[in-house]
């Protein structure tokens, strides 16, 4: 269990980053506070936590006081987790009001732990449940655990229903591992009055560190705490991490086109270099490795080999049947009987020969929009890969 604990921890931190930078960028985002403060609750909990269960002082705190600390973080991520539904859910002011008893709650609740960790004899193992103050602080915890747990479970499963699909599936993951922490805090609360009351110990064989010392609380802690706690923290972080996989989606396709589209370009630019849109970046190192410097080189060089193919559309028209074959429908040419005519129009305007005095329409797809285009454009641009190829070996 030792290893959950720290692939626990280490998500915690990696999640509170992300979620961290979420925030700067929306700082009045009232129930990205409530989710960001539910994960620093959880990361600042578990170097406490790890502490008390090593029996270690730990920034000069005696190890009952860190699990003191630990507890008390725990639950105020608890009631952050509440303060998220209440105003994602209600106006301002009743959500307020709202948060406000459940905070009462959670401080009548910090109250008795403090209360038991003071009943404790100096010296006390912090999980030695044999001893009334310990079992008191666990069982005051875990019940409030159970009880937060469970209203964050019901507000999911209803909230899922109405939300959007990307939002709703976060939401039932998160309402999964909701209901598998209530039931490790269900395992938890009878495995501590078992150990208090005399009950059997758990065997040696089982690491119960973080668990209650009882084969019922080592259940309870890995097979339902700990996955629900992960689960938890996927739930919350599945929306926004599905809008980044496609952005970065759409950012891998854009920056495959930018580089299959440059024979054409390449071919086009040398011909015609006026049409270079020219934007020098304040930090060409910054623009190139961003997504958004990706984004603008596609949209860039998508527009510039669409204004070179209408300045060559000319010369095109002269070759005879030029770009649209007679038929009058440019998006109707295969682009491979397009790329040596395309070759041979720019050998054309490179030799100063006449061109015609209409236009003709170049790759134009029938529908579909600036996606749609820019396939067109790689078709050529392949097309006229190979051309080129062709013609280096011929020669």
């Amino acid at each position: 269990m030792s290893l959950l604990l720290a692939l626990y921890g280490a998500g915690s931190f990696l999640v509170l980053a992300w979620m961290a930078r979420r925030l700067a960028r929306a700082p009045r985002d009232v129930p990205l506070w409530a989710v960001t403060g539910l994960v620093a609750c959880w990361a600042a909990a578990y170097p406490f936590g790890l502490a008390a269960d090593r029996e270690e002082v730990f920034l000069g705190l005696a190890p009952m006081t860190s699990r003191l600390v630990q507890h008390i973080l725990v639950l105020a991520a608890v009631n952050c987790m509440v303060c998220f539904y209440l105003f994602s859910a209600l106006e301002p002011a009743r959500a307020r009001g709202r948060a406000g008893w459940y905070a009462l709650a959670l401080m009548g609740t910090v109250a008795v732990l403090i209360a038991a960790v003071a009943a404790v004899p100096e010296g006390t193992r912090t999980r030695d449940h044999t001893v009334t103050g310990v079992a008191v602080f666990f069982v005051t915890a875990d019940l409030y655990l159970a009880a937060g747990f469970a209203l964050g479970w019901m507000w999911s499963r209803r909230y899922a229903r109405v939300a959007e699909p990307r939002l709703a599936r976060g939401l039932r993951i998160t309402s999964l591992g909701m209901a598998a922490i209530v039931v490790a805090d269900a395992l938890f609360v009878p495995a501590v009055l078992m150990r208090w009351a005399g009950g059997d110990r758990a065997p040696a064989s089982l690491d119960t560190a973080g668990a209650a010392e009882t084969t019922l609380g080592w259940v309870g802690a890995v097979f339902f705490l700990l996955p629900g706690t992960v689960l938890v923290l996927a739930g919350v972080t599945y929306p926004a991490a599905v809008m980044r996989l496609t952005a970065l989606r759409v950012w891998w396709r854009h920056l495959r086109a930018y580089r299959g589209l440059e024979p054409l370009w390449t071919a086009l630019h040398r011909r015609f270099p006026e049409n270079a849109l020219h934007r020098v970046p304040a930090r060409p190192w910054r623009d190139a490795l961003s997504p958004r410097g990706v984004h603008r080189r596609y949209y860039r060089r998508a527009v510039e080999c669409r204004d070179g193919l209408v300045r060559i559309s000319p010369y095109l028209a002269a070759l005879g049947d030029g770009g649209d074959s007679g038929d009058g429908d440019g998006g109707a040419v295969p682009p491979e009987r397009l790329a040596p005519r395309l070759r041979e129009a720019l050998r054309a305007h490179a030799e100063g020969r006449p061109a015609s005095t209409r236009a003709v329409p170049v790759a134009v797809p029938a529908e579909g929009g600036l996606d749609a285009d820019v396939e067109r454009l790689l078709a050529l641009s392949r097309a006229l890969r190979e051309v080129e190829r062709g013609g280096r070996g011929t020669g």
